[in-house]
């Protein structure tokens, strides 16, 4: 039998296997997203019953396999139950561990997304940050993290960082007024806007939730990332639409 290995990582999806087995999938800091198997997680006497839920962050001891690998024991850090109980909050963090999975590779080093996600999930309990500016931030942030994002700090034309006015999300970025004509999709873009994707983008992940947005900045940055999902991103993320109709 192969060594145990220890991890680092996030449950972001659990489903039932057999009867009373689970299949979970994990996002680590060492081996990217990852399949592993939880022999009878299900059972009420199990060890491993608390610790196979989603949102649960902490060391995982696996047993690696042909095609998957097996969860033996788990030392949980946050288990993050309070999303339960914070109304619409909850379906906000899942929707953040689908655009996580959905960024997520195998072998890859995701320690930045994890402690996206764990910051991410701490802000959505925090009562006096609003959910929506929430989702904008980490879903800019998870781009940011993935290399594919708009480009905010320059004219898309003639490279200037001047009255930088429009923005063109087939061409993802920015133009200033005088090559405001470079794009079919052109539209205005106001400076504070422009300001709040600017500081998103740069800002470590520390600093990220430390602002508030009027509601007219708030409206028009959603618009701006509704658009640039739509454009980018082919997958129809099932609790993004249960937020739309709940929202």
């Amino acid at each position: 039998m192969n060594e145990p290995i220890n991890i680092t990582g996030m449950v972001l999806s659990v489903a039932p296997q057999g009867e009373y087995d689970r299949r979970l999938v994990l996002l680590t800091k060492e081996r990217g997203k990852i399949s592993a198997f939880a022999r009878g997680a299900r059972r009420t006497n199990s060890a491993l019953l608390a610790a196979t839920n989603a949102f649960v962050m902490g060391t995982f001891t696996l047993y690696e396999g042909r095609n998957s690998y097996t969860l033996t024991h788990a030392t949980v850090k946050e288990y993050f139950t309070e999303l339960a109980k914070a109304g619409l909050a909850v379906y906000y963090g899942f929707y953040f561990l689908e655009i996580a999975a959905y960024y997520g590779r195998e072998g890859l080093e995701e320690t930045t997304m994890i402690n996206l996600l764990y910051i991410s999930l701490k802000a959505l309990l925090n009562e006096k940050l609003d959910n929506q500016l929430i989702q904008v931030i980490f879903e800019l942030k998870a781009m940011v993290i993935n290399g594919e994002y708009p480009q905010v700090f320059a004219c898309q034309n003639c490279g200037s960082s001047e009255h930088l006015m429009r923005i063109s999300i087939i061409r993802s970025g920015v133009y200033c007024q005088e090559c405001s004509n470079q794009a079919s999709d052109i539209k205005n873009i106001s400076p504070s806007a422009l300001y709040t994707l600017q500081y998103i983008i740069s800002s470590p992940l520390e600093k990220l939730y430390t602002f508030a947005v009027t509601p007219e900045v708030l409206t028009e940055i959603r618009a701006v990332m509704k658009s640039y999902k739509e454009q980018y991103i082919e997958k129809k993320f099932k609790t993004l639409e249960i937020l739309e109709m709940m929202c």
